[in-house]
């Protein structure tokens, strides 16, 4: 079956472009910026929208910054918030009944705002209230629209002095991706992992990349899939390869900057997976930047994900069985 006949919305298209969404993202907070002291970054999100808070959380680890970023995936902020919060809104539809819940919670609490998101509800909270607001373009999925909600972001912060400039690494990012053979080492990785589950293991600092692998091929694939991290899956996870019920693939992403004994860990747990019978494929992400090296994981994750759905003769866009219970919900909320 001919790759259009399956991808009927042009994942394929997103995907080659995804180094032009790079550049384009880090221009969409153009010069706004935020003043007086910050004690601590919020990032509310939910699903796809959530993960560029993860990531700005483990870029905030890489370069040292000392104010703490977190990530809330629920209805209301912590109650230690207040003036010198920072909260970065993220709904990628504007419409998600968490981040509205959340985003007024901060209003209410006199947090410092910054609302991104392609339009909705959050749209109009934030033009209601004067809230800067960063507008992303529409019409691909969340999941794939993680440098449109992320590299603002990094902008904003950059604009209020709290990081350096991060144009230049932006900018290599997207020259590196396009350089690479992401895509074709990504075919052949699929290939590798059909009829098996994924296990998709990396250090606590690019942890966030093997999750969004893992969610990747759970939402584009429609199939199951697992992520962990070093070192501690080596005090856990490690013992079920004693008794497996499943055929498993793993995938090991490693950064070549890793802790020394992470990577000894990660080198053991692949000679005790393979003397398991378990096959695995480690890759061993390289560039000048934390940035670069994070978007490269992600970008291939994506990749591995879309073909993993033609090999299952999968539509990688659309999420039905999310459509299904969203819509079971909403009766039963009308119904009660």
């Amino acid at each position: 079956m001919p790759e259009s006949e399956v991808d009927s919305g042009n994942m394929i298209g997103v995907l080659d472009n995804f180094p032009k969404q790079i550049e384009e993202a880090a221009g969409l907070a153009g010069k706004i910026k935020i003043t007086g002291e910050v004690t601590q970054i919020i990032v509310a999100g939910m699903g796809g929208s959530g993960h560029p808070g993860d990531m700005l959380k483990a870029y905030a680890q890489s370069i040292g910054l000392k104010t703490p970023v977190l990530v809330v995936r629920d209805y209301s902020l912590p109650e230690f918030v207040g003036s010198k919060t920072l909260v970065f809104a993220i709904s990628y539809s504007g419409n998600t009944e968490e981040t509205i819940s959340t985003l007024k919670n901060a209003v209410r609490k006199g947090c410092k705002i910054i609302v991104i998101t392609s339009g909705g509800k959050l749209r109009q909270i934030a033009d209601e209230k004067s809230l800067p607001l960063i507008l992303v373009p529409a019409g691909i999925q969340p999941r794939l629209s993680l440098a449109y909600m992320f590299m603002p972001m990094l902008t904003v912060l950059a604009n209020s002095g709290y990081i350096r400039d991060v144009e230049g690494e932006i900018r290599k990012t997207a020259d590196f991706l396009r350089r690479s053979s992401v895509r074709e080492q990504s075919r052949e990785l699929a290939s590798k992992l059909t009829g098996k589950i994924p296990l998709i293991y990396a250090s606590t600092q690019l942890g966030i990349a093997a999750y969004i692998w893992k969610i990747l091929i759970n939402e584009c694939s429609k199939a199951h899939a697992f992520s962990n991290v070093f070192p501690e899956m080596n005090h856990n996870e490690i013992n079920a390869f004693r008794n497996m019920q499943a055929k498993y693939y793993a995938v090991i992403l490693q950064d070549e900057l890793d802790h020394e004994r992470v990577r000894e860990r990660m080198a053991i747990s692949k000679d005790i997976i393979s003397k398991a019978g378990v096959e695995s494929t480690q890759i061993v992400l390289k560039g000048r930047s934390f940035i670069t090296k994070l978007f490269t994981a992600i970008l291939t994750g994506m990749y591995v994900s879309y073909y993993l759905a033609l090999n299952y003769s999968t539509d990688p866009t659309p999420v039905p069985v999310v459509e299904e219970l969203k819509a079971r919900l909403r009766r039963k909320f009308r119904d009660s």
